[in-house]
């Protein structure tokens, strides 16, 4: 059985890490931005990678090196495609 101060770490272990927790809300809200822009433009290329990066961080797990490498790589994707029909 666990005591409380066990319990505490592990529950606590459990949880994302701040910086996971602020990229995850950053490129949610470019996410976001992006579906905005694609839809005033009609693109559906925009709109799509705009949903992936709103979404990915659920599949991401607790991997912030991921969580951020993946993030910029989907921006970097939108700029690039940001005047493209």
């Amino acid at each position: 059985m666990l005591d409380e101060q066990e319990l505490t770490a592990l529950l606590l272990s459990l949880l994302p890490s701040p910086a996971f927790l602020y990229g995850a809300i950053i490129f949610g809200i470019l996410g976001m931005a992006a579906y905005a822009y694609g839809r005033r433009k009609s693109s559906t290329r925009i709109k799509w990678l705009a949903i992936c990066l709103m979404f990915y961080p659920y599949l991401v797990g607790n991997e912030t090196w991921a969580l951020y490498l993946i993030g910029v790589a989907l921006c970097g994707a939108i700029y690039f495609y940001h005047d493209k029909p």
